[in-house]
């Protein structure tokens, strides 16, 4: 009586089995690996960021939420300090408005720089009721000292908040968002009549 051989090929199988067993009948499917889509997180800034770093995250974000929480994660006494004056109708800059002559900064980050977060507490110089005692010339010569010893990107901030045009550059802001993020925030009757 004769043997008859019969093969994996010539039944159409295949199982990629080196030792010749057929484990499987039907047609060779490959498993995909199907990772998980992970919630991007939002980037974490360095300690004790400028102002600047801290409005572009928030303006970055998609989701309304994900600003608010930026705002919130790093709030302090300067960035509320700007919003408040760009955002509250009741403030009113004695500064010129337009644009402001002024010699840019340009050494390298963190060298010859003064920050927001120090000099917020001068701020007040420079809107009604603040301090009416300075000249104009005084000022303005303040204004523009302060300025030039701030970051570049922290001094157009200044001047973009100085004429209430901050959403200019961080279209994605607005009072309702601060106001969310800061409920403690008491909007109007800021300015001395």
């Amino acid at each position: 009586m004769a043997k008859s051989t019969i093969t994996t090929s010539a039944l159409g199988l295949s199982d990629s089995s080196t030792d010749g067993t057929v484990m499987a009948s039907g047609p060779v499917v490959t498993k995909k690996k199907v990772t998980p889509r992970v919630k991007k997180a939002t980037t974490k800034l360095p300690p004790n960021p400028f102002v600047q770093e801290i409005l572009d995250l928030a303006n970055k974000q998609r989701k309304i939420d994900d600003r608010i929480e930026v705002l919130k994660e790093y709030r302090n006494d300067a960035l509320t300090a700007v919003l408040i004056w760009n955002f509250d109708e009741s403030i009113l800059s004695v500064v010129p408005d337009g644009e402001v002559p002024y010699e840019k900064n340009d050494v390298p980050i963190g060298t010859d720089h003064t920050t927001l977060r120090r000099e917020w507490k001068n701020l007040y110089n420079f809107v009604k009721g603040g301090n009416d005692t300075l000249s104009s010339i005084r000022r303005e010569t303040m204004f523009i000292q302060m300025l030039e010893g701030l970051h570049p990107d922290e001094a157009e901030i200044l001047c973009l908040v100085k004429d209430k045009i901050l959403a200019r550059k961080y279209p994605k802001l607005n009072q309702e968002i601060v106001a969310q993020a800061f409920p403690d925030i008491k909007w109007g009757d800021r300015a001395a009549q």
